[in-house]
């Protein structure tokens, strides 16, 4: 296990480990299946806040994005992690847009839930 920045405690990783451990696990398993981060969340200065939310930073939004299967991921610790009022908002409003909106309790909990999810997709047509 990694200490340091990556990991909070050593009996639970944080949610930055946890994330890690979850896209490094996507990207083997679904080939060719893109997914990426929103860096929405982390600690940063005022001036480089304040240019981020110029240019649309919203605070809320989940942590990453499968485009191909409009699937939203809310990236938590295993122990501890809460879904805030600003995320549960941003949840509702893309789930009644039709995206699926899925909260990993860990990288295992967040797997377990897009294994199932991967079993209704298919591979998107190509627009001609």
């Amino acid at each position: 296990m990694v200490y340091g920045a990556a990991v909070l405690t050593k009996e639970i990783p944080s949610e930055h480990f946890e994330q890690g451990e979850l896209v490094k696990w996507f990207r083997q398993t679904f080939d060719g299946v893109r997914i990426f981060a929103i860096p929405n969340g982390g600690a940063r200065g005022i001036a480089t806040a304040a240019r981020l939310k110029v240019e649309g930073v919203s605070a809320g939004v989940p942590d990453l994005y499968v485009p191909a299967w409009r699937l939203w991921i809310e990236m938590k610790r295993v122990k501890g992690g809460v879904v805030e009022k600003n995320q549960k908002d941003w949840h509702q409003y893309l789930t009644t847009l039709g995206d699926r909106v899925i909260v990993g309790h860990g990288a295992d909990e967040a797997k377990n839930l897009i294994l199932k999810i991967s079993q209704n997709q298919t591979k998107p047509r190509e627009i001609q």
